[in-house]
């Protein structure tokens, strides 16, 4: 991993954050996509740099494939390289499944924009540069793109949506890139702060007895990134057997 150059979108929080930080303890070097959170963003650029790795910040909207090309582009002449692509960026609008004609036009349009097509334009700008450097790319999809359950109809959609983009490119860039997913459950971030009572009846129904923290979900991140040789096409589920 020692010198390897990580793309991280969405890597200013959360999740993104966490895989940032794990990938330079093993050395990798951390290019930081944001959209507006700009302060989180150069404040994991610093952690990262505190850990003797090197890390810049790259402001775009991945949903905005104009944006993104020219940002892979900086990426790789900030860097010289680009070995690995964490598809982390992703958003949500909270509609109860129910309140069908609450799911407006526009939510399914963000939620498509950037879980689905987002992560397709990152990939697409990415992939010579990974082909030439035998790279990987992992996507954070969600189990409610398996379940059907979540924040809304249209999130999960979107998620089962990520997880069909992921098999597919894992056939079309083979055998030079591995291309896999992981798919958290409820995961101790901003995204459900204030929601503790949500919480605290998920963990009571799942076998491990609790949610994940954002280094549980980092953990599996680099394992696929690291020790995973033979494996592409799969979302690994970090759910703490919630839906087994």
């Amino acid at each position: 991993m020692q010198g390897k150059v990580a793309l991280i979108t969405g890597g200013g929080t959360g999740i993104g954050r966490a895989v940032a930080l794990r990938l330079a303890q093993e050395g990798a070097y951390i290019a930081i996509n944001y959209s507006r959170s700009e302060q989180e963003a150069l404040t994991v650029q610093s952690e990262v740099e505190a850990l003797g790795c090197k890390a810049k910040a790259f402001r775009a909207d991945v949903a905005d494939d104009a944006a993104v090309r020219p940002m892979i582009a900086a990426v790789i002449q900030e860097f010289g390289h680009l070995d690995i692509l964490v598809n982390n960026a992703g958003m949500t609008h909270f509609v109860e499944h129910a309140d069908l004609d609450g799911l407006r036009d526009e939510y399914w349009d963000d939620m498509i924009n950037v879980n689905v097509k987002g992560l397709f334009h990152c990939c697409r700008a990415a992939a010579p540069e990974l082909k030439k450097q035998r790279g990987c790319i992992v996507n954070i999809t969600s189990i409610a793109g398996i379940t059907g359950l979540g924040s809304s109809i249209a999130y999960a959609a979107s998620k089962a949506a990520a997880i069909s983009v992921t098999k597919s490119l894992a056939r079309v860039l083979a055998p030079e890139v591995r291309v896999n997913a992981v798919a958290p459950g409820i995961v101790q971030t901003r995204w459900v702060a204030g929601q503790d009572e949500h919480i605290k009846r998920l963990a009571e129904g799942t076998p491990l007895g609790g949610v994940a923290a954002p280094d549980d979900v980092a953990e599996v991140v680099f394992s696929l990134i690291a020790n995973a040789r033979f494996v592409t096409g799969q979302n690994i589920v970090v759910d703490g057997g919630m839906f087994i």
